[in-house]
């Protein structure tokens, strides 16, 4: 199978896109994995496929022209990525698959639900990612690097999280996240798992530090609903007096999240690196 594909990421959060309309490629796990090997596919943390809505069947009745059909780099399917979000909505306006309203808007459909992305200055762009959920639980995350099981928030961004808290950068950065934490209780679906480093709060926005291990992928260097959980994990920590902006810093550079009530919006940058064609058994 001939495919031509376009590579991309957000904060080094990257991905393998293409562009299948009416649903005609088998995108089956054996495939993905192949174009997302780094050492003989691509190479990213997940793919992506651009479908017409009205051609998917978890997309249809979606107020959008799009949807993005997201996978794993395992292959495995997931309900959404905020990096993704913004990648997605930058390839279809860089390839003149769609166009952003009078006011800068672009809707993306999701597993997770409709996605409204705005096109903002220097190549960024913000994402409404919905309503979170925030479930105070007794989950433990055990981790290489950590001496005993830490307790963790659970935060749903449309997908799991468990967001643990760490005292120091010395902490976060002796974490080896090769491996697989552990969750006690393991959720039937896996989750992804944030450690994060609360920072200094200026003028009125938080700051956290934040490494993430993505279920069906490992580390990655950023993970767009991953900061969302984080910076909503510490901000409900905080309490009432923590602000609603949060700069999010990770290993591929910064992304900031705001809330408002119990939605949040995530912006940051999106590139398209090369596209090319490749061979997929």
């Amino acid at each position: 199978m001939r495919l031509q594909f376009t590579k991309g990421h957000g904060t080094g959060n990257d991905f393998v896109l293409f562009t299948d309309a009416d649903m005609d490629v088998d995108l089956t796990e054996q495939r993905v994995r192949a174009l997302a090997d780094r050492h003989v596919g691509v190479g990213g943390d997940g793919v992506i496929r651009a479908a017409l809505t009205e051609r998917h069947e978890e997309g249809r009745g979606q107020d959008a022209e799009w949807f993005m059909d997201y996978r794993n780099g395992d292959g495995s399917i997931a309900e959404m990525c905020g990096n993704g979000v913004r990648v997605f909505a930058h390839y279809l306006l860089a390839n003149g698959l769609a166009q952003a309203d009078a006011d800068g808007m672009l809707p993306i459909a999701t597993r997770a639900g409709l996605r409204p992305v705005r096109v903002l200055d220097q190549g960024r762009y913000e994402v409404s990612m919905g309503e979170f959920t925030i479930a105070e639980n007794d989950t433990l995350v055990t981790a290489e690097g950590i001496d005993v099981a830490r307790p963790a928030l659970s935060v749903d961004v449309g997908n799991p999280h468990r967001v643990v808290a760490l005292a120091t950068a010395t902490e976060l950065q002796a974490l080896d996240l090769t491996r697989t934490p552990g969750l006690d209780p393991a959720p039937d679906h896996g989750a992804n798992v944030e450690f994060v480093v609360p920072g200094a709060v200026t003028s009125g926005r938080g700051s956290i530090t934040m490494r993430v291990h993505e279920r069906g992928v490992g580390e990655t260097q950023s993970c767009g609903t991953g900061a969302v959980a984080a910076a909503m994990a510490t901000r409900h920590w905080i309490g009432d007096d923590a602000p609603d902006t949060w700069l999010v810093a990770v290993p591929g550079g910064e992304v900031e999240v705001t809330a408002s009530g119990t939605e949040a919006t995530l912006s940051g940058p999106a590139e398209l690196v090369f596209s090319a064609d490749i061979d997929v058994e």
